[in-house]
């Protein structure tokens, strides 16, 4: 069965290491340094690859074929892409991500580029609650938007979550003086509930992803942001993708098997108060 490679949950590659992508992709291998530091040879041959899963807020520079790397992907069957726009680029929250609008403005290109919309996923991932101004914040009203310009684009799938405060982003955030809130269950599911309605108002299905209580919200389902039946479904000859649970991942994540290209190492500079990742911040 061939590989379904992710490009990557552990940094933006397509925002910050183009020439990294490219380079792999034209040589056909890539060695990727994992989170213990063992060093893995990756076969990207076209024969050995199912799909290649690209993550980022920023597809820019893959639009733009920057290093080459819209050229080097075109050798390969499928790309899906997994497209991150919360409404906070621009803001001390994401000083480095793209404006919103900036963003959104993307959409079209990328359907073009990946050859159907369904091979493109928005991720309003996460959403942010926050007390600034002696009142309390949040980006949940973007998803008005996000979602109107998901649908004029065509696609059918939206992802989310609520943020996630691991030590290491808790730490980061006090560090910043950033007054994050953590909000109750119930809070938090009224939150599902306003997505639901605004997905369902645009024609789009909603996921939740790694936060299967959230499914208890009419409309909301578990994510697999990389699932291995809808790309062998969506696949030019269909052919065959793993369907088993990607044991590397969180017990809720609901993806199906791929390898990881990318490294902790490689530092993203979206700076992204919330990371559970490695931003330069």
């Amino acid at each position: 069965m061939k590989t379904v490679i992710s490009a990557s949950r552990r940094t933006d590659l397509p925002a910050f290491f183009p020439e990294f992508v490219a380079a792999a992709l034209t040589s056909e291998r890539a060695a990727v340094a994992g989170p213990g530091g063992r060093v893995r040879d990756v076969d990207l041959s076209p024969g050995a690859v199912h799909s290649i899963v690209f993550w980022s807020k920023d597809f820019s520079r893959l639009i733009g074929n920057a290093a080459g790397l819209r050229d080097a992907v075109r050798k390969y069957d499928q790309i899906y892409l997994l497209f991150t726009v919360t409404g906070l680029g621009g803001t001390r929250i994401e000083r480095g991500a793209p404006r919103p609008d900036e963003a959104l403005a993307q959409l079209p290109a990328l359907v073009e580029l990946a050859g159907d919309p369904r091979r493109v996923s928005l991720r309003f991932d996460p959403v942010v609650f926050w007390r600034e101004g002696g009142g309390v914040r949040t980006n949940l009203g973007f998803f008005e938007r996000a979602a109107a310009a998901a649908a004029r684009a065509r696609l059918t799938d939206v992802r989310f979550s609520l943020t996630q405060w691991y030590g290491k982003a808790a730490r980061r955030a006090k560090a910043h003086g950033f007054d994050y809130i953590d909000p109750p269950e119930e809070e938090k599911l009224e939150a599902a509930r306003r997505l639901a309605a605004v997905a369902a108002g645009h024609g789009l299905k909603l996921h939740a992803c790694a936060q299967d209580f959230l499914a208890r919200v009419p409309g909301v389902e578990p994510s697999s942001c990389i699932d291995g039946r809808l790309l062998q479904a969506l696949h030019p000859r269909h052919e065959a993708a793993s369907a088993a649970k990607d044991k590397g991942q969180r017990p809720e994540c609901g993806c199906t098997a791929s390898i990881d290209i990318g490294s902790y190492a490689q530092s993203c500079a979206h700076g992204c108060l919330y990371c559970y990742a490695n931003p330069k911040i």
